[in-house]
């Protein structure tokens, strides 16, 4: 399926995401689903996440503002989105910064992510590696997290999306990068939690690798177009918001995604 076959179908049936944030991202990742065409339901309680993972279309989870407590919650989202297949996304938010945040990390990867979505150093620490992240801020190159990314995927199982200037994504067998933006969108707070919540809603109506695709390169049409007309962050981000919701099935340009 192609991003363009894929915006159709998200907008006809409008998938219901749950989404695990960090509470800087929650409004802007409900913009974000509401405007591409999903429906988010931001729920993060222990004592309902199990009963409600289940029904909903993917469950995207982001350890950007990490208790205990939605530590609990997201494992048990996890594990039962696993139980009834429903396809997860992983957004693990500096999970290097702390050894309580990278156990949080290790313990969510067993629970078997369809998807990681992080920047270059989030990934390449992921892996294994040692990278040059401050805080949420990737501090590595995308082109040097590429090795990891496959690496990372072949082992889990999993896509595997590197998010910057240009993206990478892989299932460890096939990749694809996909050009596009603008250079405001790291002015933005919570833009790549936005993105993570973008991918479940495309994860709930294509394959993990298709999903992806099409999340990244919807948001990267949205983005180059936004930014033609912004005279800053915030210009931008309600353009970004506009164009997000009027771009229409063939306006994704697809060549600026490269398989490889």
């Amino acid at each position: 399926m192609t991003p363009n076959q894929a915006l159709h179908v998200l907008r006809a049936q409008s998938p219901l995401v749950h989404c695990i944030t960090n509470y800087v991202a929650m409004n802007t990742a409900a913009n974000v689903l509401l405007a591409a065409g999903a429906s988010p339901a931001m729920i993060h309680a222990q004592e309902e996440v199990s009963a409600f993972a289940p029904i909903a279309g993917a469950l995207t989870i982001n350890i950007g503002t990490l208790s205990a407590p939605w530590l609990a919650a997201m494992k048990a989202a996890a594990g039962a989105a696993q139980n009834a297949s429903v396809p997860w996304v992983l957004d693990p938010v500096a999970h290097f910064a702390t050894p309580f945040r990278a156990k949080a990390a290790q313990d969510l990867l067993h629970l078997k992510p369809s998807i990681i979505r992080g920047n270059a150093s989030e990934i390449i620490a992921l892996s294994g590696g040692t990278g040059a992240g401050k805080g949420a801020d990737a501090g590595d190159a995308v082109e040097d997290a590429e090795a990891c990314a496959i690496t990372l995927a072949q082992r889990l199982g999993s896509v595997v999306a590197v998010s910057g200037p240009i993206d990478f994504i892989t299932d460890g067998t096939r990749s694809a990068t996909i050009t596009g933006g603008c250079a405001i969108m790291p002015k933005i707070t919570a833009l790549g939690c936005a993105l993570t919540a973008l991918t479940g809603g495309y994860a709930a109506i294509t394959t993990p690798l298709e999903a992806t695709v099409a999340a990244f390169a919807h948001f990267a049409e949205a983005g180059e177009r936004a930014g033609q007309g912004a005279k800053g962050p915030g210009s931008f981000w309600i353009s970004f918001l506009d164009t997000l919701a009027a771009l229409e099935p063939g306006d994704i340009e697809e060549a600026r995604i490269t398989w490889r």
